[in-house]
């Protein structure tokens, strides 16, 4: 019989979708794990209420983020989902899968924005060498197959780890199709956007602080 799937309640997922997202509008916290904006409106007045999200502006945007008590109250939430699932040495397992490819992925991204100049320098990556755009893309497909194998078999018993492999392979899709900054596009799901988004959720499911990692 297969493991029954472990639905997150709506404000683990309100207050972790802020977090993903850093700083987010209603509508978008509403989006991440497809709920009601109404309903996430509400929610976000009611948390903004208990001092676990600030309405803030910063470089021309403005929206939601977590306060430190936001962020340990989902932390909290995050801990309880996760024991009471039994699914802790899986998720562990998946998440020592995703930092065996992490370097990976962020190597392709920078070869994605500089290459060597031939002088022993490393210069802007203007996209001229057919060979050079092509190894990275290729680097990147492979990195898409991972992460949604992982995101496949997370989401299988824990559903809000649902949809990082389409949004990557989505990105990957524009650039293919000649819209280069798909790669590495900020505050948008680009390919760059939605691995560290994965990193990010399975660091906060699991309680790691990033200067915690085991080095890979």
């Amino acid at each position: 019989m297969a493991t029954p799937a472990i639905p997150s309640a709506p404000e683990l997922l309100v207050l972790h979708a802020v977090r993903l997202r850093g700083m987010t509008t209603g509508e978008e916290a509403a989006a991440r794990f497809g709920l009601d904006p109404e309903a996430v409106g509400e929610l976000l007045l009611d948390l903004q209420a208990y001092g676990r999200v600030t309405r803030s502006s910063f470089a021309g945007t403005s929206g939601w983020s977590l306060t430190d008590r936001g962020r340990a109250e989902g932390e909290r939430l995050l801990a309880e989902e996760l024991a009471g699932s039994g699914h802790e040495a899986f998720v562990r397992e998946r998440y020592a899968t995703f930092l065996a490819y992490n370097a990976r992925c962020l190597t392709a991204c920078t070869d994605w924005q500089l290459r060597p100049d031939g002088g022993g320098r490393l210069a802007v990556n203007t996209h001229g060498d057919p060979v050079w755009d092509r190894r990275v893309l290729d680097e990147l497909t492979v990195l898409g197959g991972v992460i949604d194998t992982l995101s496949g078999e997370l989401s299988a018993l824990l559903p809000r780890f649902g949809g990082y492999g389409e949004r990557f392979t989505g990105a990957l899709a524009r650039v293919k199709r000649g819209e280069l900054s798909w790669v590495d596009r900020p505050r948008a799901d680009s390919c760059h956007t939605v691995w560290m988004e994965l990193h990010e959720d399975l660091l906060a499911t699991l309680g790691i602080r990033r200067g915690e990692e085991p080095v890979r």
